[in-house]
């Protein structure tokens, strides 16, 4: 049975009085004569609990790179930046810190349509800028966790360049072509989740090519034998460079059917909704043997010391579950979204806890999930003050808890016009949650963040926020506000 370790309440004035807030169950133990924690105090807790994998006591932080810190007034945040704010996230007391992808890419998809998986974007910095980051994170005591995103690549990756110039090429089968049918049209009925036909037709080599999200993001056909080794040479790349695990964007998406067979209408379907959804995606996604690419995703990160993986996985909580693998073999984290969409009241909220946590593997480590760059900001979707409830709530669940940047501000949604979007949505091309969640970040009150222009330009926007500080986590499970 757990016991009930205290949780204090560390005011921002100095000189102030710690008071006891709530009772935080802490797995497994209690720190005991350690229970007032401060952040100086961090070390000996790790030491004291050396035995638990850091990810399963670590707080997890998402940075958005291009709208987090700009370091040389060119529009864009970049690694620089985010070195710069080392002792900001250091001070904040995460554990861990998750990068949107950094690598080049045209940025028709905020850089999850990547052109070299084994370089940094110019905009970001260089590789040279990437080893000094992980090094400063991990001086500091906090781990570094890239995106990795082996779904899709960009249009424009040699990859797809070379799949794409003719039926003979060695690469052709890399990427998923299929013959159209007899009156021309797409190989079937499967629809991409920002709209449409999943099916771009090729005039050169007349044949369609697959891509789950925009045209300009083909996906590569992971039942050939070639791709898997690829993409888990560029995982071994990262890892020998130090990062601590990886972030694998829509995991669930990787294997497809193998007759390409249409997908069944959604019954529950109702209008208004994405058109995507008008289809369940029965073939298209979470097929059987996607566990067994999971499991060898799992044995490259094994092959490396105390690295994790998580997974994005945007399934109901019994599919979910399947992603930690036969005796937990698969993914760490396969992310639980289920806080994304609640309802935000307290009996919704404990049947979804309970229903998780009931769901679970036995052993399986949970973890939790409120907020993403491709969802509307908390302190916008339930108010500025049930943002701080949330905070609480999700840095007390038991399991790992994972923070987006801009979170402990306050930041909320700004409404950005067609013409103003610089970037184009991972929704739509016309501008959604993504655009208004991923605005620049305000750092003392002063505009120096941008997503992708300057600060005159008539597209910047800054995210607006009402507090300067709304929490702070002072040690690892503890919440630290002097506003709660």
């Amino acid at each position: 049975m757990e016991r009930i370790s205290w949780v204090y309440l560390e005011e921002e004035q100095a000189n102030s009085k710690l008071q006891p807030i709530v009772p935080i169950r802490i797995a497994s133990e209690s720190y005991g004569a350690n229970a007032r924690l401060y952040r100086r105090s961090r070390r000996a807790i790790d030491m004291n609990h050396a035995a638990i994998s850091w990810w399963r006591k670590g707080i997890l932080y998402q940075i958005y790179p291009k709208s987090f810190q700009d370091s040389n007034d060119d529009g864009n945040g970049d690694l620089p930046g985010i070195i710069k704010r080392m002792p900001y996230l250091f001070d904040l007391g995460v554990d861990a810190v998750w990068l949107s992808p950094i690598f080049p890419s045209p940025m028709a998809d905020f850089g999850y349509d990547i052109s070299n998986y084994l370089d940094v974007d110019p905009i970001f910095g260089t590789l040279d800028d990437f080893d000094t980051l992980v090094a400063a994170a991990h001086a500091s005591n906090l781990k570094v966790i890239p995106d990795l995103v082996p779904n899709h690549t960009s249009d424009q990756h040699p990859w797809f360049i070379e799949s794409r110039s003719s039926h003979d090429n060695p690469k052709r089968d890399w990427y998923l072509w299929c013959e159209p049918r007899a009156d021309g049209t797409a190989p079937n009925n499967w629809m991409s989740e920002f709209g449409g036909s999943a099916w771009k037709y090729d005039a050169g080599t007349k044949q369609y090519y697959y891509h789950a999200f925009l045209r300009e993001q083909p996906d590569l056909n992971w039942r050939n034998p070639a791709v898997r080794p690829a993409i888990y040479d560029v995982m071994r790349f990262w890892l020998r460079k130090g990062v601590d695990g990886f972030r694998v964007d829509v995991l669930w998406h990787l294997i497809k059917d193998s007759e390409f067979r249409d997908n069944p209408p959604n019954p529950n379907f109702r209008p208004g909704r994405p058109p995507h959804e008008a289809l369940l995606p029965l073939y298209s996604t979470d097929r059987p043997e996607i566990l067994d690419v999971v499991t060898e995703m799992r044995r490259v990160v094994d092959e490396f010391r105390d690295r994790v993986l998580i997974g994005e996985i945007c399934l109901p909580v019994d599919r979910l579950v399947a992603y930690y693998g036969k005796d937990l073999s698969g993914a760490h984290l396969p992310f639980n979204f289920a806080l994304l969409s609640a309802p935000w009241n307290a009996r919704s909220i404990a049947k979804l806890i309970g229903d998780y946590e009931s769901a679970l593997p036995a052993a399986a480590w949970p973890n939790w999930v409120l907020v993403n760059h491709d969802r509307p900001r908390v302190a916008s979707r339930v108010g500025q003050a049930q943002a701080r409830v949330a905070a609480m709530l999700l840095l007390t669940l038991r399991g790992t808890p994972m923070l987006y940047d801009g979170d402990e501000i306050g930041m909320q949604q700004v409404a950005i016009a067609p013409d103003q979007v610089a970037i184009r949505s991972r929704k739509t091309s016309r501008g959604s949650a993504s655009d208004a969640t991923v605005v620049a970040r305000p750092w003392n009150g002063m505009p120096r963040l941008m997503v992708g222009l300057p600060p005159a330009s008539p597209g910047y926007r800054l995210g607006t926020t009402t507090s300067t500080r709304m929490w702070r986590i002072s040690s690892r499970k503890s919440v630290s506000s002097s506003r709660l």
